[in-house]
């Protein structure tokens, strides 16, 4: 595959990272010079005002948006480098998505939403670590349903599942809770978590609520664009206090 690499050890990372919508009087500079590492096996949260640049951040490191200029990574492929073939297949191989939508078929069940992208891709799906994810999740009983018999959060454990079972090397989740009640929400965030510590997996979220960047293990703030502050072990009050700052 055509492409700059480079060694590193993290999961993703962005050099210089500038997004501009518009021209003249007219520009937006939705990411101005980001650098941002995200390191391997971590569990990362990115906040910010509304219009900060965070869901930019993660459309433009997950190669689902390109930069302006600059250069982003995944794992050692530099993805500003890529032709657009090239950039899905390194989404296929390497990437794991969870939207707050779910975006789950309607006329499949569980088990094919979940197996989707593997027989897309025609890869075989290991069935032991396929066995630990749908347990782990609790969806041994809800496979053969379809999404409009599942609950919301069951939905979106079917789209963890799906995000997991490829095992990539990086999973985004835009407001995965979002659309969750406080129970569902708070489960779903704890498997995240769980599979960050047992699982050894990398997660990137964006989130507005400071009790899900709690679950983070370090949590980035943007505001107008850049990178502006960052908390380590952080928890619900230290975030809420650190958004208020930013104007949220």
């Amino acid at each position: 595959m055509p492409g700059t690499t480079t060694t590193t050890d993290f999961a993703a990372r962005m050099v210089n990272g500038r997004k501009t919508y518009g021209k003249d009087d007219m520009v937006v500079h939705a990411l101005d010079g980001i650098d941002v590492e995200i390191p391997r096996g971590k569990f990362t949260a990115v906040m910010g005002p509304s219009g900060s640049g965070k869901s930019t951040l993660l459309h433009t490191l997950a190669g689902l948006d390109v930069l302006t200029s600059g250069s982003s990574f995944i794992d050692d492929i530099e993805l500003s480098a890529l032709a657009e073939r090239d950039i899905t297949k390194v989404r296929r191989d390497n990437i794991g998505f969870i939207f707050q939508s779910f975006n789950l078929i309607p006329s499949l069940t569980g088990e094919e939403n979940i197996r989707l992208p593997q027989d897309i891709a025609r890869r075989s799906v290991d069935q032991e670590w396929f066995d630990s994810v749908i347990d782990v999740l609790g969806l041994r009983d809800r496979l053969d349903h379809l999404p409009a018999e599942l609950s919301g959060g069951q939905q979106q454990r079917v789209a963890v599942a799906r995000a997991l079972v490829a095992r990539p090397k990086i999973i985004f989740a835009d407001e995965p809770s979002g659309n969750l009640d406080s129970r569902s929400g708070g489960e779903l965030l704890n498997f995240l978590r769980r599979a960050v510590k047992e699982f050894g997996q990398t997660i990137v979220m964006v989130t507005h609520d400071p009790t899900a960047a709690s679950y983070a293990d370090s949590v980035l703030f943007l505001a107008d664009g850049k990178i502006v502050d960052r908390i380590d072990k952080p928890t619900a009050d230290s975030v809420l206090e650190r958004m208020k700052s930013l104007g949220e």
